[in-house]
């Protein structure tokens, strides 16, 4: 093929990727981009306690555990609040309080403050995931959904792959800039939710006649959802691996005697792999079997941060970057179109505000991990447990899915888009996953396309 053809290939590519989708998702899309382009806390705050501030290595992950323990407290909170309040008036007071926090954190000089204040700094940070997911769900036809998924998780890369080069060149010159500029660009994203994004929560309808809405999905239900607290489960073991690549990561290269700068040039390179793969990769694997992509992606993520026990230069520290890469392009938008479709309408916030949880609880775990295997044990015992966690992530997919043929899996994957041969309602309309009932009505504990295995799998 020529260059020129090449490009009209690629270019169509792109269009296709793109068309279709609402002006909403494109307000909220930027919001996202604007919001990543300012991150600089949760990628440098070991760096900030370890090499500026001269504190080890223990209390660096103490600090950013509980800075994962202020995102465990708010996920499940945020996600009521999606549900009752609306996604709208969630998202203004998170990213307000976010701007607030980070703001405050960069002048803080006790260990005591600073940890304190890190804290709310996660509570803040993690409130505003599940009403940016729910929202999304809301406005985004359900065929459209893991394009969507994967193109905001493309913005976060494309501000992240920004952000951690420019942040680690602000690093060496004055940490304090860096967090008064996370601030400002969190003040600017809650400006762009505030002036484009109209509320999308949907209203409860009447069912099977009645004058009284639907009864509303409370958190009993989720915690009674057999097969989705597995997947979240599930997904919070692979999660425990990426958060490695903030925590463990940087620490294990300061420790190698490489400095802030080159750390964001080389996690700046999973950010630059990820907005030039993550379309292509998606238009690849939007109709693949479910349950193999979350098998071969948590492998990938477990041996690709295994590898990096045998890292000794930027060069082979890249190449592991590149096999999780590849892991988290592929488990990204899989996981969490599978969360959507395992969601009732009206509770889309509390389920996602429980996925998002087993994100928060790994932030919280990780950096405990990592600190204490790499003070005790050294990193290569950190690379070799995060190639086991993968192992046993990989297996956990398998079990929970072994019984579902892979017709099956795919009717699963895409029924709530009516694309499966079951599928009755009409393109763009709302079904709960694996039910016939009316929209708003609460779903069966148990039920939908991963129990439905059962009865025969993600940041």
């Amino acid at each position: 093929m020529s260059i020129a053809g090449l490009r009209r290939a690629m270019g169509e590519s792109v269009r296709r990727s793109v068309s279709g989708l609402p002006r909403e998702f494109w307000w909220l899309w930027t919001s996202t981009l604007v919001n990543r382009l300012g991150a600089f806390v949760a990628t440098f705050m070991v760096l900030y306690l370890t090499i500026e501030r001269g504190y080890s290595a223990s209390y660096a992950g103490l600090v950013a555990s509980l800075h994962g323990l202020g995102g465990v407290v708010s996920a499940v909170g945020a996600g009521v609040m999606t549900d009752r309040l609306g996604r709208r008036p969630t998202l203004l007071i998170a990213q307000l309080s976010t701007a607030a926090s980070v703001a405050l954190l960069g002048f803080m000089q006790h260990p005591a403050a600073i940890a304190a204040v890190a804290f709310l700094v996660g509570m803040t940070s993690n409130a505003s995931r599940p009403a940016v997911q729910a929202m999304m769900a809301d406005i985004v036809k359900p065929e459209d959904r893991v394009r969507a998924f994967s193109l905001n998780y493309w913005a976060i890369n494309l501000g992240f792959a920004i952000s951690s080069v420019a942040a680690g060149f602000i690093a060496e010159y004055s940490y304090l800039a860096g967090f008064l500029g996370e601030a400002a660009m969190t003040l600017a994203c809650a400006v762009v939710i505030f002036l484009k994004l109209p509320e999308s929560r949907p209203e409860r309808a009447p069912v099977d006649g009645k004058s009284e809405p639907a009864a509303e999905v409370g958190m009993r239900t989720v915690l009674r959802d057999g097969r989705f607290m597995s997947v979240v489960g599930l997904s919070f073991v692979v999660a425990l691996i990426f958060q490695q690549g903030f925590v463990g990561l940087p620490v294990a290269m300061g420790t190698d005697g490489f400095s802030s700068s080159d750390f964001g040039m080389i996690i700046a390179f999973n950010g630059v792999l990820i907005v030039a793969l993550q379309i292509p990769v998606t238009r690849f694997i939007e109709h693949r079997d479910t349950r193999r992509l979350l098998i071969l992606s948590s492998a990938l993520a477990g041996y690709g941060f295994g590898l990096t026990a045998f890292a000794g230069s930027l060069a082979v520290y890249a190449l592991a970057v590149l096999v999780w890469t590849i892991a988290e392009i592929i488990n990204a938008p899989t996981q969490t179109s599978l969360v959507v479709r395992l969601s009732p309408v009206h509770g889309r916030g509390r389920y996602q505000g429980m996925y998002t949880m087993s994100w928060a609880v790994a932030g919280l775990v990780a950096p405990l991990m990592s600190g204490f295997l790499i003070d005790h044990y050294g990193a290569d015992w950190l690379w070799g447990v995060c190639a086991v966690l993968g192992t046993v992530a990989a297996g956990g997919y398998w079990l929970l899915m072994r019984g579902l043929p892979k017709e099956e899996v795919d009717v699963g994957f895409d029924r709530d888009s009516g694309s499966g041969p079951d599928a009755r309602t009409e393109p763009g309309t709302e079904r709960e996953p694996g039910t016939e009932r009316e929209p708003g009505t609460e779903r069966e504990p148990g039920t939908g396309p991963v129990a439905e295995a059962a009865k025969s799998p993600a940041p």
